[in-house]
């Protein structure tokens, strides 16, 4: 009878741990980033559907599925469908000027009305100067060819780096880059939270016209109650991930920044986290407060198209990036965490931005302290405004200054070891693209390839 009692119990347990923790919602957030990933390098990137898969299942929280996982791709109606065996089914859709969306239940996604061939029309010149002409710039110095080699050269045994791009930048001239097999100077490739650093870019230009400040109370409808403690939340804290909300992030699949993505209005989600600590008193990484900001943007410009039209004019143009796409959620939100796309050389003129201190051509893009106040370290953390920053006294940032990565280098990062290093005090900006599932995204090979571009260009 006791045994029948505790088994039971177990069983009950079991149930409600089930109910309250939603394995299938974890596997369904596994089977989404399957299906959007696959979408967005096989009709965006151009790449091989079939390697595509193979690479991201090795990634992390990917891998304990990885023989579970199947694919059905259409060509012709640019879909993805993603399972495990069958079940847990995720769904992507590829349309023209919104990238791929993930599709929830049977509610159609909200697709821009933007003519995105017009938009990537500039009105008037680039600000920013050519970086480079259109072949791949094989580098003059064997010092240069020696980097890339390393930088592209896989261990004896995994994790494999899978290195698709690398570009430098001198000076503001391309002096050295080298691209995977597939991939071109004109390839799209995928950034992932490198998206956050451009999230950035848009609140520093809404900042430099006057529209938006950090300083300001988060303008989200639903904080404004006087007894919601959430209105004290400013929009410098969702920038540095200090809102104090219940939106930590851990990759998990059970937390609530990975299951966001299960949604149609990604923000909408986030927007109804609790507080857990006052704003500014603690940092945890969360993709989540990103999003919050892509609906601040949103709605500072006026909408979804308008969204679009504002990156492209003011941002995108006047730095000369052509090869880019930028995603929106299934109600016409920016996916500000993740998912936009850009070509090497594309990143690399986002990060000159950032190098020239937000002036482009003579012109003032970002505020004049803005640059300075997004890499200032965060408390406790080597995690500044939309980068990350060696200009901390954090042991990560400690580490990587050991690895031979400057004390005055700040750099976007992305998953899978995407990075643009911006190293003022050497005038260079480093673009590391690829698939790397090593948990630091390769750290070591891009210390290494950071210090040895650095002695090949010093005088």
């Amino acid at each position: 009878m006791a045994g029948a009692v505790v088994t039971a119990l177990l069983v009950a347990g079991a149930a409600a741990a089930a109910v309250i923790f939603r394995p299938d919602r974890a596997i369904r957030v596994a089977t989404g980033v399957v299906a959007h990933n696959l979408c967005v390098k096989v009709f965006i990137s151009g790449l091989d559907p079939q390697t595509v898969f193979e690479e991201g299942n090795d990634r992390a929280g990917i891998r304990r599925l990885r023989y579970l996982l199947g694919y059905r791709l259409d060509a012709t109606a640019k879909t993805v469908e993603a399972s495990t065996f069958g079940f847990f089914r995720s769904r992507a859709a590829f349309h023209e000027g919104q990238g791929c969306i993930e599709l929830h239940g049977s509610n159609p996604p909200y697709l821009l009305r933007s003519d995105l061939q017009a938009l990537k029309v500039p009105k008037t010149p680039p600000l920013l100067p050519e970086i480079a002409g259109p072949r791949v710039v094989e580098p003059s110095d064997p010092a240069l060819r020696a980097a890339l080699d390393h930088a592209f050269e896989e261990p004896a045994a995994p994790p494999l780096r899978r290195t698709k791009a690398v570009v430098v930048v001198h000076d503001g001239r391309v002096i050295a880059e080298r691209y995977a097999a597939g991939v071109s100077v004109d390839t799209p490739l995928l950034g992932f939270s490198m998206t956050k650093s451009v999230v950035n870019a848009l609140i520093g230009i809404l900042t430099q016209q006057g529209l938006v400040t950090p300083s300001m109370p988060a303008p989200i409808p639903e904080w404004r109650a006087a007894s919601d403690p959430r209105r004290e939340i400013e929009v410098e804290h969702l920038m540095r991930m200090t809102s104090g909300l219940a939106l930590d992030e851990t990759n998990s699949g059970f937390d609530p920044s990975s299951q966001m993505s299960l949604h149609d209005d990604m923000a909408g989600f986030a927007v109804r986290a609790k507080l857990i600590a006052p704003p500014g008193s603690r940092w945890h990484y969360s993709s989540a407060t990103t999003q919050l900001l892509a609906r601040i943007v949103r709605d500072a410009v006026g909408g979804p198209e308008q969204t679009l039209a504002f990156a492209w004019r003011e941002l995108f143009s006047p730095l000369g990036m052509r090869h880019v796409t930028l995603e929106f959620d299934g109600v016409g939100t920016l996916q500000g965490s993740n998912w936009m796309l850009a070509s090497a050389r594309d990143w690399a003129r986002f990060g000159l931005l950032y190098l020239n201190d937000g002036v482009v051509g003579g012109k003032r893009l970002l505020h004049e302290d803005w640059v300075d106040f997004c890499i200032a370290a965060s408390p406790g953390s080597d995690y500044a405004a939309g980068f990350w920053t060696n200009r901390s006294e954090h042991p990560n940032a400690k580490g990587r200054i050991g690895l031979g990565i400057p004390h005055d280098a700040f750099f976007a990062s992305g998953d899978l070891g995407q990075r643009v290093v911006i190293l003022p005090s050497h005038n260079l900006v480093i673009v590391r693209l690829g698939d790397s599932v090593d948990p630091t995204g390769d750290i070591r090979g891009l210390g290494r390839l950071v210090s040895e571009v650095i002695s090949a260009t010093r005088p």
